[in-house]
């Protein structure tokens, strides 16, 4: 399974990605081991995330939800299918 994961940073902004482990890919962005993004961004807390079955579904909601208003994208993230 995929996950989509949405993360506030410090500086207000989200920040969302994909994994297959999302405690593990959250300690990552917190140690400084993560994206670049949050590495210039630290995380303050993890949000949520939201199963695919496959790689190419995630990316492809990754995708969706990147191209909405910050106002949409925890709805985005906990809608159902």
């Amino acid at each position: 399974m995929w996950y989509l994961y949405l993360i506030e940073c410090r500086n207000g902004a989200f920040y969302a990605g994909i994994t297959t482990d999302v405690n593990r890919r959250y300690e990552q962005h917190r140690n400084g081991k993560g994206a670049r993004y949050t590495r210039a961004n630290p995380p303050r807390k993890l949000l949520g995330s939201r199963q695919y079955a496959d790689r190419s579904t995630a990316s492809k909601a990754e995708y969706a939800i990147k191209q909405l208003p910050r106002g949409q994208k925890l709805r985005f993230l906990m809608a159902c299918d």
